[in-house]
């Protein structure tokens, strides 16, 4: 199927590894022009090099931010031209007692995983508005509507995510512009792969054996019963971008193996 999204640049936040990485091949082998985004020179140039390489003749660049403060999202947006579409996928988790969670990490998690989408949403949404086309996508999370005990401040931002997005929808009535959350489950990035591994040598198992006890008893709701592939999420991402998804706004899109136990 042709997406449709051939010449539209495209603007994927923390996409140097894991969802976000996979968010930006699956948007050049559509045909976009996709800016990868990172912390470190390195690690956006080597993003570069690797989706390059994945992407045959994909058209690529990158730029260096930290953008968990707001002179990180204005150097961003200072060195990055304008975007058809936005994909506010940049996240931080960090399992923790809620009781051991301080003022300074609540505010870390709101200002890295909602506030750096609002900021460049606020930046790039009224030229969108202008030429009456484009795409905001906030990289939300299962945990947006089932809070985990074991990261609530987390949920938090998640569910924050949720609510900002479905408020700029509102704002856009009646625009080619569309703003949508995808709600990813749990997913085998590196992040998760390196917590995983940790956590199975803590507790003198095997990585699949802690794989299997965290699918019986932290998420015992899953239907698939195994960790979402990047690719999978990056699928249901690049559709929403698409032209061919004009009609699906204001929505949050599950993507979650089932772990979410409703209808809707």
């Amino acid at each position: 199927m042709d997406l449709q999204l051939t010449g539209k640049r495209a603007l994927v936040t923390g996409s140097t590894a894991g969802i976000g990485f996979a968010i930006a091949c699956a948007l050049a082998a559509e045909g976009a022009h996709v800016t990868l985004n990172g912390r470190s020179r390195s690690g956006v140039s080597a993003a570069v090099v690797r989706l390059i390489e994945a992407v045959p003749g994909a058209r690529v660049d990158g730029v260096a931010a930290d953008l968990s403060s707001a002179a990180g999202c204005e150097a961003l947006t200072a060195t990055c031209g304008d975007v058809d579409i936005l994909v506010n996928n940049l996240g931080i988790f960090d399992p923790r007692p809620f009781e051991e969670i301080q003022d300074i990490e609540w505010f870390n998690f709101f200002e890295t995983n909602v506030m750096s989408g609002v900021r460049l949403s606020r930046h790039y949404l009224p030229a969108m508005k202008a030429r009456d086309w484009g795409r905001i996508v906030f990289i939300s999370s299962e945990s947006g509507i089932c809070p985990p005990a074991e990261m609530v401040h987390y949920g938090m931002s998640k569910s924050a995510q949720l609510s900002v997005a479905r408020g700029m929808a509102e704002t856009c009535v009646g625009s080619g512009v569309t703003v949508n959350s995808v709600l990813p489950g749990p997913t085998r990035t590196e992040g998760v792969g390196t917590f995983f591994s940790r956590l199975a040598q803590e507790q003198g198992v095997s990585l699949e054996q802690a794989e299997q006890d965290f699918f019986a008893h932290a998420r015992p709701t899953s239907l698939l019963k195994r960790f979402i592939e990047p690719a999978e999420v990056a699928s249901l991402v690049a559709y929403v971008c698409s032209p061919l998804a004009s009609a699906t706004h204001g929505a949050a899109l599950k993507v979650e193996g089932g772990v979410v136990r409703s209808l809707i």
